[in-house]
Formats: structure tokens, C-alpha cells, sequence
């Protein structure tokens, strides 16, 4: 037994000894492609000097005698950094993520290369100005140039995750650069989205009243009352309850749902508004989640002066930043720029469809993906004359599209002369506000307001192609239309001086949270869908109740937390709950909507973390929502993952005839708006009960409102999820202007998975004093203490300097690296 017992011990030392000896050999093997921020390296093809001063937030200030060699250093330092998030990017982009991860990306390669924005990227290269073009050449050449040290000097593959998802890494060129420039307006661009649900709805509800109360426009003067879905489809079988496929779930889909296509914060005061005379510029544009954020802060000192502000990686420009003499901000436009058509198909020959002048045939090409560890797949794309067409397994477009059809589909991001890349080359190089409008009629898309401020004067305008409709579009662009109607097609696009501006107002301050900026008749209306109806009054409160701001007081406003909705929505819905009763005995269903009424009656609106009352209030709207639409639409109730206010204030109003949603269809009883409210309440009480206990006082909103900074590959492993993910308690809310839009839907709604993943506020007055951070960190690499650095600044509402000082950068830099020209 003895023996037997040091036998024992032996084998399990071998094993821990073992087992060690592969957490270093592993840990060698990921840390060796750390990169070294202080050397000095000689590289072939650069044609001046370069030095990359890091400084203590590892933020890279690029200087060379030459602006190709400024973008040189920022195509090295990206790749230094991000690596693995630029070759994602590429891959997501080009429709080739089933290479590296298999069948689990195959539905969004297959989408991506329908649109085929890789090759409108490769066509838009020739479109470029000779500046970008040599911006772009010199970014690739910087990339290539890292790559080039990776494979020589065997430095880990250039990221931990080559090791797990072992691919080779083609050479970046300007195309890449591009498609990401046109991947972002995938992520950001919701429109079809909105013409496919309002559709589904039409054929739902069959009422345009009710489609007004499910889907209402935003506040303002309205519009002529269009046909339901039905009426432009005479004569057609369309399925009025079919049940949608959800778009591809996979962390890496750049295809959002309506709600989470993009947001943003922006606004300025003019030097008349400004407590010390110069002009302010706050900025904080909202994607979804991830770790590394999509952010990247960086400098560079063009000839034309230095620029600083957040950059994509795999994108040569400061797309959020201010210089010397300039700041700019961008914001979601919420432009119309998609249209659905139906297509009609030849009978006789379903290789044709009908158009204007006749059946054509349609323009198809043969697409192959290869598929890890699988049998490749062959796919035959189809273009008409409107844009590419797609399957109705794709945006729920089956469940619209009648028998003997299919959807096409007419986008400006699909445009093979796409100028958006030198649109923010020539921003960097702007010095006056009027320069920035004018660079920015070489935009196209995705469609954003442009903020832009100079050392006087203040100004937004909408920047991106607004396609030219006609007056007689059968739909105005809000349902599909059918694509043979040569009044349903677009007819090119206005001009850039049609585009709002707002260019020195006389109240001195203006801004953007994705609000309806302009009501103006169709085809010039811009729009019937915004992005935001509630965050815009308080963002009007806190701008006008003083009489001059300062960089702080900026700070404070982007940092807000407290909710104009829940303000507004409170008392209409608990109109006839608060104080109202038989006291119940404690423990009693009854005696905790008491106690969750009296918190919320003493509540003040805001969506702090700590508090108890956000998720009480977060809950309740979210079930008064289910209960007031799911008996009217079914199936299609799930796809409503967000409660809207506007849509439960017409309600709660009555706002023609709205209350009749209270209704529960299926009950004899005629239920009333406060028997739906008294059962939401009840509901949302069940839920929190199950999950947190009855000790309502005693909960955290941000226990439930955690940000999720995910990494969108490891993030699920067990194990290594620990190490890779960042997590972190959270205030605000889906409405607050510090936004922190909730997932809506699976066991946590309540998660925080989309919103500023980039801050900046700039002080002309002190132009040094300005501020910036991101939401995680400088690195991709999940071993550098650059990784997460700066997330819990972010979490704080912290930043950190914006400055444009070199010796400031200097004085506690990280590192410097010297890139020299090589010898012949």
C-alpha cells in the first residue's frame, strides 16, 4: 500500500509538473507576439523616416517628415495592436469566414457575398482622389510591413488567436481598407429591416390606424396616409402570419436588428455659448459591444497639422477627432438609402424578370465558398437592374415575397464609385467648417451627421447619397415596392447641397442623438424612420438651462443617466396604481406591487447602477409591451424586442383610439389600459422574484445592466472566456443619453450590449484640454496590460488627455519605435 501511495504521488507530480510546464509553453508561445513598442526596426519600401511615440495610455502619436509616412506608421501600429481583428474585418467583409470558423459563419458569408461589397470595393479604388490613394497605399504597405516582421522574426503568428485558428494572411491592400468603410454601413444601416417588418405588421393588423400605433413616426407634422402592404401586392398571395427566420446569430454578423443598427451622441456651442469663449464639441458614437472595442485612439501629424481621435482598424483616418484648428463628430443619419423591390419572374423562364421594358435576363455569376473542414459550396448571385437579389431566408424578406417572385434590393453602399474613404482623408485635412461640408459631398455611405466646429463657428450637415425618388413611389420607400414600376425606382441622387445643414445657428448650440432633424415632404423627407425620439428632450433640457457651457458641462451631459422616459411614461401608466389599495400582509403578490409602486413613486428617473427602481421600471415596460401587442400579432410579437414609448404613450393617451390595444382580443371581458398595467406590473414582478428574490430594495440595475465586451470568438469558451471578456456594471439605459441599449430579448435582456464604445470632448478655447477614451483598450491582445486599461476609466466616466503636445506624448511614453528606410 505504501508503494502503491508513492506511486501515486509520483504520477500526480509528473502530471502537475507537466501540466505547468504547457501553462508556460503556451504562455511563451502567446506572449511571443506581444508587441515591443521601444525599437527600432529597418524596413524596405518606406521612403522617410517614421516614429511612433506610445504614450502612457499606449496611444500612438505618428510622426514622419511625409503624410505617407505618417500612414504608414498608423498600417504598423494597427497591426501591431489589432491584427486579428483587421483579418476578421477583411474576412467578414469579403464573405469568407467559413474558411477559419466553418458552417457557424456559412449563412453570413453567403449574405455578404450576395452584396457583394468586396468587389464594389475593389471598383472603388479607382474612384479615389490621388491623396487617398497614396494614404491607402502607404496604410497597406505599413500592415504588410508588420506582417513582414511577424513571419521573420517568428513573433507568434501576430496573435494569439492565429494559434487556435491556424489561416494564412494574404498581403492588405486598398480594397480591404474600403470594404471595412462599407462593412461599418452593413452594421449601421437598418432600413430594409424597417420595410420588411412594417410590411409583416400591414399584413398582421390589416388596420393603418393600429400600424400607426405599432410603428408610429416620429413627433411632428405627419405624413399622407399610405396603402397597406396588401393593396400594392393586388391579386397576390402573401402569407399573413408567417413566422420570420432571425438574421445570422454568430458574434461576428455585421447584421444587426433594427434596434441595434447604429446610434450616436453629438453637440456644440458655439464661442457665444462657451463660458471661455471658444467653441466645444462633445462626441460619442454607439456600436454593439466587443473586446477589443471597434475604436482605436491614435494621432498623426500630417503636413497639414496633426489630427487625434478614434480610427478603425484596417481605416487610414481619424473618423471622430478634432486637429488644431477643426473637431468633428458623426452621428447616425437614419437616411433612407435602402429600397426592397419585389421582383417579378417570367414564367416561362424564371431566369428573367420584368422590368420597365420587359422580361431580362437576370446578370448571375458563380460564387464558391470553402468551408473548414467541409465540402465547399457553389452559390449562383443574381443581380437585377435595382441590386443584387436575396432569398427570403434573409431579413424575413419569404414572409413578404409572393409566389413567382423574388426581392432585390437598391442600396448606395453598394456602389462600385464610392468616395467615402476620401471623404475623411480630406476631413483630416480641413481647416475650416466650410472645408468640412466640403469634403463631405464626397461621402456616401453609411449615411451620418457630420458635427463640426472651428476655433468660430459651429455646424452639421447630413453627409452620404440620398437616392432620388420619385413623387409617385407607390410606397414612398417604406414598404417593398414592386421593382417593374418605373415610378418605384430610383432615379440616381440629390445633389449634396439638398442634404440638411445647420451652419451657425443663432441659439449657438446644436446636436444630434439621432432625432429628427428636418420634416420635409417626400422625396427630400430623408427619412420616416429616426433612431431616437426620447433622448433628444433631455438632451434639450440640459443645453438650455445654461446659459454657457463648458468642457464639464459637456462631460456631464454625455454622462447623463437620467431618463426622460421613464419621466414621461411613469405617471401615465401608474395613473391609477400609485397609493391605491387595500394594504396587503407582507409576502402577498399585491403587497409587493405596493412596495414596487412606492419605489418607483419616489423615483426621479434616473438609471443609476446602484439603484433598485431601474430594473423594477426596465421590467415593467418591457412586460406592459408584451401584453399590450402579443394577442394582435401573434408570432410576430417576439421580433418587438424593445418597448416603445411613443407607441405606449398613444396608447395610455388613447391617441386615436389607441387605447383599444388593451383590449386582450381573446378575453370576453373588455380589459382597461390599468388592468394591463396592474398585470404587466405583476408580471414583471414574477420574473424578478424568480431570479433576485423579493427583497426589491435591496437590487442592482447594474447587476442585470452589465456592459458585454465579449470577444467575438473566445468569448463562449469556458475557461478562456475569463481572461478574454470584459464585464462590467453599468448605469444608464435604452433612453438615457449615456446609452446603454439592452440585448431585449434571451434569460438577460437587461444586458448592456451596445453603446459608446469611443467618448470625446473638445475645448477650443484650450485645445489641450481636450478629452477622449475608449471602452476596453489600446490592444487586441489579451495578455497585454493594454487590453482592458481603459475600461474601467470608461465605466467611470473618466478620460484621458487629447493632446496634440508631442512632448506631452514624450514625457511618459511606453515606448518609441523608429521605422527606417532600408538600405538598397
Amino acid at each position: 500500500m505504501a508503494d502503491l501511495f508513492k506511486w501515486l504521488m509520483r504520477i500526480t507530480g509528473v502530471l502537475l509538473a507537466l501540466a505547468v510546464l504547457a501553462v508556460i509553453g503556451l504562455y511563451f508561445l502567446l506572449s511571443r507576439s506581444l508587441p515591443e513598442y521601444d525599437k527600432s526596426l529597418d524596413v524596405a519600401g518606406l521612403s522617410a523616416p517614421v516614429e511612433i511615440v506610445r504614450n502612457n495610455a499606449n496611444v500612438p502619436h505618428i510622426f514622419s517628415e511625409k503624410d505617407t509616412g505618417v500612414f504608414f506608421g498608423l498600417g504598423y501600429s494597427h497591426a501591431q495592436d489589432r491584427l486579428w481583428q483587421m483579418i476578421v474585418l477583411r474576412r467578414t467583409a469579403q464573405g469568407r469566414l467559413s474558411e477559419v470558423f466553418g458552417t457557424r459563419t456559412l449563412s453570413v458569408d453567403k449574405l455578404l457575398r450576395r452584396f457583394d461589397i468586396y468587389g464594389a470595393a475593389r471598383a472603388s479604388v479607382a474612384a479615389q482622389d490621388p491623396a487617398t490613394t497614396a494614404a491607402l497605399e502607404a496604410y497597406a504597405a505599413g500592415v504588410n510591413a508588420r506582417v513582414d516582421e511577424i513571419n521573420s522574426s517568428a513573433l507568434g503568428r501576430g496573435a494569439p488567436e492565429m494559434f487556435l485558428f491556424n489561416a494564412p494572411i494574404s498581403p492588405w491592400s486598398a480594397t480591404d481598407s474600403i470594404a471595412i468603410i462599407k462593412l461599418m454601413a452593413v452594421q449601421l444601416s437598418a432600413q430594409m429591416s424597417h420595410e420588411v417588418r412594417r410590411a409583416r405588421t400591414s399584413l398582421v393588423l390589416g388596420d393603418s390606424a393600429r400600424l400607426a400605433d405599432i410603428l408610429p413616426d416620429a413627433p411632428g407634422t405627419g405624413i399622407a396616409a399610405l396603402p397597406d402592404y396588401a393593396q400594392l401586392m393586388p391579386g397576390l398571395e402573401l402569407p399573413r402570419y408567417a413566422i420570420g427566420t432571425p438574421m445570422p446569430q454568430h458574434p461576428l454578423s455585421p447584421f444587426p436588428a433594427p434596434e441595434f443598427a447604429g446610434a450616436s451622441n453629438a453637440w456644440a456651442a458655439a464661442p457665444s455659448r462657451s463660458a471661455a469663449g471658444g467653441t466645444l464639441l462633445a462626441n460619442d458614437p454607439h456600436l454593439g459591444f466587443s473586446a477589443p472595442a471597434i475604436w482605436y485612439l491614435a494621432r498623426l501629424e500630417l503636413v497639414s497639422g496633426g489630427v487625434i481621435g478614434g480610427t478603425i482598424p484596417g481605416v487610414p483616418a481619424v473618423l471622430t477627432g478634432r486637429s488644431e484648428r477643426l473637431g468633428w463628430g458623426i452621428t447616425s443619419a437614419n437616411l433612407d438609402d435602402q429600397d426592397v423591390y419585389i421582383e417579378q419572374l417570367n414564367p416561362d423562364n424564371p431566369e428573367e424578370y420584368l422590368t420597365p421594358d420587359g422580361f431580362k435576363p437576370f446578370e448571375t455569376r458563380r460564387s464558391i465558398i470553402n468551408i473548414s473542414g467541409e465540402d465547399p459550396v457553389t452559390m449562383t448571385l443574381r443581380w437585377t437592374e435595382n441590386g443584387p437579389v436575396l432569398p427570403g431566408s434573409h431579413y424575413n424578406l419569404g414572409t413578404v415575397t409572393p409566389s413567382g417572385h423574388v426581392a432585390s434590393l437598391a442600396w448606395t453602399a453598394l456602389s462600385a464609385h464610392d468616395t467615402t474613404m476620401s471623404a475623411a482623408i480630406a476631413l483630416m485635412r480641413a481647416g475650416t467648417v466650410e472645408d468640412a461640408l466640403e469634403a463631405g459631398e464626397l461621402f456616401v455611405a453609411p449615411a451620418q451627421n457630420l458635427t463640426v466646429v472651428d476655433r468660430e463657428k459651429i455646424a452639421m450637415k447630413l453627409m452620404g447619397a440620398m437616392p432620388r425618388r420619385n413623387a409617385d413611389h407607390e410606397s414612398q420607400g417604406r414598404l417593398p415596392s414592386r421593382g417593374w414600376i418605373d415610378n418605384n425606382r430610383w432615379q440616381g441622387r440629390f445633389p449634396h447641397s439638398a442634404n440638411p445643414e445647420f451652419v451657425a445657428p443663432v441659439g449657438g448650440i446644436l446636436g444630434n442623438t439621432n432625432n429628427k432633424t428636418v420634416d420635409r415632404p417626400f422625396p427630400q423627407h430623408v427619412s420616416y424612420v429616426w433612431g431616437d425620439t426620447q433622448r433628444i428632450h433631455r438632451w434639450q433640457r440640459l443645453m438650455q438651462t445654461r446659459h454657457v457651457h463648458t468642457r464639464d458641462s459637456f462631460i456631464e451631459a454625455q454622462l447623463d443617466t437620467v431618463s426622460f422616459t421613464a419621466r414621461s411614461l411613469l405617471p401615465l401608466i401608474g395613473a391609477d396604481l400609485w397609493f391605491t389599495g387595500e394594504s396587503a400582509p407582507e409576502g402577498s403578490a399585491q403587497g409587493l406591487r405596493q412596495r414596487a409602486l412606492s419605489l418607483l413613486a419616489d423615483w426621479n428617473g434616473e438609471m443609476n447602477e446602484h439603484r433598485p427602481e431601474p430594473l423594477i421600471y426596465a421590467a415593467w415596460l418591457r412586460a406592459l409591451q408584451t401584453r399590450l401587442a402579443k394577442d394582435e400579432l401573434g408570432p410576430l410579437n417576439s421580433e418587438f424586442t424593445h418597448a416603445d414609448p411613443i407607441f405606449i404613450e398613444r396608447v395610455y393617451r388613447d391617441v386615436d383610439g389607441a387605447a383599444i390595444w388593451c383590449d386582450v382580443v381573446q378575453s370576453s371581458p373588455v380589459e382597461t389600459c390599468t388592468d394591463i398595467a396592474r398585470l404587466a406590473l405583476d408580471d414583471a414582478l414574477v420574473w424578478i422574484t424568480d431570479r433576485y428574490g423579493t427583497a426589491l430594495e435591496s437590487l442592482r440595475w447594474g447587476d442585470v445592466h452589465q456592459a458585454v465586451q465579449d470577444h467575438p470568438v473566445l468569448g463562449d469558451v469556458p475557461w478562456v472566456r475569463y481572461f478574454v471578456n470584459i464585464r462590467q456594471s453599468t448605469s444608464g439605459g435604452d433612453h438615457t443619453l449615456q446609452r446603454g441599449l439592452t440585448r431585449g430579448t434571451g434569460p438577460d435582456p437587461f444586458q448592456n450590449v451596445h453603446g459608446a464604445g469611443y467618448r470625446g470632448v473638445y475645448d477650443f478655447a484650450d485645445p489641450d484640454s481636450s478629452v477622449f477614451v475608449i471602452s476596453t483598450g489600446q490592444s487586441g491582445h489579451f495578455l497585454s496590460r493594454y487590453y482592458d486599461d481603459l475600461a474601467q476609466l470608461w465605466r467611470r466616466g473618466e478620460y484621458i488627455p487629447m493632446s496634440l503636445d508631442p512632448q506631452l506624448a514624450r514625457a511618459a511614453a511606453v515606448g518609441i519605435t523608429n521605422l527606417r528606410p532600408a538600405s538598397p
